[in-house]
């Protein structure tokens, strides 16, 4: 699967989970002002989430199989399933674009 087609998948989910918070029914005033928060948050990020793609498929081999920004520091966060059925986590600086760490998760559930 190429890069594009990886990064249309993961703008896919990040568009339908941000259309669920924005459409759900009965959300309280403060689940709007924290979705408003990560929107704002992410559109000052410096390093776009394309990017931060990019920056993980070139460090660590792999299938991404999430890219999140953490609202707390400012850090993409991007998941990586190995070919052992370990999960990778790197974190990238959205500032910079720098690989902050790469950290071992638990194996891959496998689901039949």
């Amino acid at each position: 699967m190429s890069i594009n087609h990886q990064l249309r998948i993961v703008f896919m989910f990040l568009l339908l989970g941000v259309a669920g918070t924005l459409t759900g029914t009965g959300t309280a005033y403060s689940d709007k002002k924290k979705s408003t928060g990560n929107v704002e948050m992410a559109v000052g990020a410096k390093v776009t989430i394309e990017q931060a793609i990019k920056t993980t498929s070139e460090k660590v081999s792999g299938k991404i199989i999430e890219a999140q920004l953490k609202p707390n520091n400012l850090v993409w966060r991007v998941k990586v399933i190995k070919a052992e059925s370990k999960v990778l986590e790197v974190h990238i600086d959205a500032e910079s674009g720098v690989v902050i760490n790469v950290k071992e998760g638990s194996t891959a559930s496998k689901k039949f």
